[in-house]
């Protein structure tokens, strides 16, 4: 049986590139992993096709036996380079507010180390109820379900197949590596050019036929 959700609206985020620039902050910690252990990394190449966990992106530069030690040493540094160089996204704050005044509740589900995603968010005066890392793809829509998530936006095609698996309305976000037709092809029911414009579509949303799915605690 699917949870009851416990809020009139839940909506779901992802961290990298949905609601933080985390580009400049993850290049400066691959240039330092790769400085630290004289291996070489491509870090533009590398922050170009953020989403999945970073384990897939170290497949790509180290033999696949050190891929575990060296993700968690990634991880051990990336606090010290990847914090402070990480803006908000255009419309993050907004977005969180904007529900918040519908008085909603706002999540963060990412692939991201928890408690670095905590970091970032801390950093920034962004403020979800709460934050559940180390979840790609398919297996975000467990916490959404769990979460009663109605609503999950992201920027990558495994952000749209997490909402799907939960059930939830899929908003999509062309900020990350994932063009609007890609988004559109893996399921995304709606796509928006930035967080910009979220506050918005939610205004309409909720005002719209979607309230009263909601009022029954459904979002179709």
């Amino acid at each position: 049986m699917d949870p009851m959700p416990s809020y009139p609206l839940t909506v779901g985020f992802d961290l990298d590139m949905t609601l933080v620039d985390t580009r400049p902050g993850i290049k400066a910690a691959y240039l330092a992993l790769s400085a630290e252990t004289g291996t070489p990394i491509d870090a533009d190449l590398a922050v170009s096709r953020l989403g999945p966990p970073v384990e897939e992106e170290l497949r790509n530069w180290f033999p696949a036996d050190a891929v575990a030690a060296t993700a968690d040493r990634y991880r051990e540094i990336y606090p010290t380079h990847a914090i402070a160089p990480s803006p908000a996204l255009p419309g993050a704050r907004e977005s969180v507010a904007a529900i918040r005044e519908r008085g909603g509740r706002a999540m963060v589900v990412t692939a991201k180390h928890g408690p670095s995603a905590e970091l970032h968010l801390a950093h920034l005066g962004i403020e979800p109820d709460a934050v559940i890392g180390g979840l790609w793809a398919e297996a975000k829509g467990q916490a959404l379900r769990e979460h009663g998530a109605h609503v999950y936006v992201g920027d990558h095609t495994g952000d749209v197949r997490g909402a799907r698996t939960a059930g939830a309305l899929s908003v999509a976000v062309t900020t990350g590596p994932c063009d609007a037709e890609e988004l559109r092809a893996a399921g995304a029911d709606i796509v928006l050019s930035s967080l910009t414009e979220f506050p918005s579509w939610l205004g309409g949303y909720l005002d719209g036929d979607a309230a009263r799915g909601l009022r029954r605690g459904r979002i179709h």
